[in-house]
């Protein structure tokens, strides 16, 4: 399979037509695989709500192939202490995300996409590793908090 702007397009056309403006292509075989490699579609009204991942295998490694993405990390509290702007123009390619951290990623401009990589098997995200101080997926407050976020990287 080649990864190459045919296959970008579609996927970030898909994301575009999803509810959640977002869409992903799995490489590996399954959810239980020991390595998950993907492609993710994300659009800048998609709202992936702050969260860590606590076990100490599921690091993430994202790496961006074409649009804006930026990368916010958390304190406990709710405070950002740490942003990232990951932009191929200006030669910032990528991140790596270790485990426990609370970190969340929100697209700048239409089209972005980035290959993500971590450890298997796939498991949702729980309840108790996302945020209490965050909006949740669906909630009214979803709007204003995105565009909190977004105005970190105007």
């Amino acid at each position: 399979m080649i990864i190459d702007r045919e296959m970008l397009d579609s996927l970030s056309a898909e994301a575009k037509a999803s509810a959640r403006s977002r869409k992903n292509r799995n490489f590996h075989a399954a959810d239980a695989s020991p390595c998950n490699r993907l492609l993710n579609a994300i659009e800048p009204d998609s709202y992936v709500q702050p969260h860590r991942h606590s076990d100490p295998e599921k690091g993430e490694t994202i790496l961006l192939l074409r649009g804006k993405l930026g990368v916010l990390f958390f304190s406990e509290a709710g405070e950002i202490v740490m942003q990232r702007l990951l932009d191929p123009e200006a030669g910032i390619y990528g991140i790596n995300v270790p485990f426990g951290t609370i970190h969340t990623v929100l697209a700048l401009v239409p089209g972005t996409v980035f290959f993500e990589a971590k450890s298997g098997p796939y498991v949702p995200i729980s309840d108790a590793e996302k945020v209490d101080w965050a909006p949740r997926e669906g909630d009214p407050g979803v709007p204003a908090y995105l565009e909190m976020m977004r105005s970190r990287f105007a």
